[in-house]
């Protein structure tokens, strides 16, 4: 037998005895159920309750799992965890009993110990700076006959949020005449910013006017401020019916003036109290 036919049986004889090497890219880990089964793969993400995680002999999309069924993780790169109470962490997790995760990090030489069920997301996608949400309504009607009327509404809305402020703007204007008289015309706008002191608690300051022809308003003026708290903001909720719902509940002081065309001019200082509920029940 010749050398080079040696030389490939032993090269042969060892790619039989070693097993193929698959690699993945991303934070490789181990995570294990309450039924005590562990998955390996390739650590995605944990958002809205659901971790995503690509496995070694598993094609197509990452396999998903509901958070709550998770006990423990392991991995041997740091990944970043979001806590309940806002807090941020960036280390490697390991597993030290059932529904713990202790967590490495660069800045401490002990590791921080983690509630599984406080943590919210796991290397959650980077979210944009400002996030814009708005709307704007027209509508207009008009009959002919032996009465003639047109009615014309314009009604828009400007929400800008980031991690630290809100900003709300609402405008609406009414028009409305009756055989070429007019009957109605008013406008109204607010603006108001709020400022989040924790994630929940918050601070807010804004200004109302309002001008009424036929109320004979001028201009109504009014000027807040006071402390809000958010009850339940957008992800709060993992389901896609309750997800962007919103609660909150507002006190405060204001400053009001209105400024008529005839009677006599009034202002004085208010309480102020709201409570806004938004829930858009349709997923999307």
């Amino acid at each position: 037998m010749s050398r080079k036919l040696l030389l490939y049986c032993a090269f042969l004889s060892l790619s039989l005895m070693v097993p193929p090497v698959v690699c993945l890219a991303g934070p490789m880990g181990k995570i294990t159920l309450k039924d005590g089964s562990q998955v390996y793969g390739e650590i995605v993400e944990m958002t809205e309750g659901v971790i995503k995680i690509k496995t070694l002999f598993h094609e197509g999309d990452p396999m998903k799992i509901k958070w709550s069924e998770v006990t423990g993780m392991d991995t041997e790169e740091p990944m970043s965890f979001v806590l309940s109470n806002g807090t941020i962490l960036q280390g490697k997790p390991a597993m030290t009993e059932s529904g713990t995760l202790d967590v490495k990090t660069e800045l401490l030489s002990e590791p921080i110990p983690v509630q599984v069920g406080s943590v919210l997301a796991v290397n959650p996608p980077l979210k944009k700076a400002v996030v814009y949400t708005g709307n704007i309504n027209f509508g207009a009607s008009k009959t002919t006959g032996n009465t003639k009327l047109e009615n014309y509404s314009l009604l828009g809305e400007l929400i800008a949020r980031s991690e630290r402020l809100r900003l709300t703007i609402l405008g609406r204007y009414l028009y409305g005449e009756t055989s070429g008289t007019l009957n109605a015309r008013n406008a109204f706008g607010t603006i108001k910013l709020d400022f989040f002191i924790t994630k929940r608690f918050y601070a807010y300051a804004g200004a109302l006017f309002e001008q009424d022809t036929f109320q004979d308003l001028n201009l109504r003026t009014s000027l807040f401020a006071g402390p809000g708290y958010q009850f339940i903001d957008v992800g709060d909720f993992s389901s896609p019916y309750f997800k962007r719902m919103q609660l909150s509940a507002e006190a405060g002081l204001g400053f009001f003036n209105e400024d008529f065309k005839r009677a006599e001019d009034r202002n004085n200082i208010t309480g102020r109290w709201a409570v806004n509920f938004n829930w858009p029940v349709l997923p999307r």
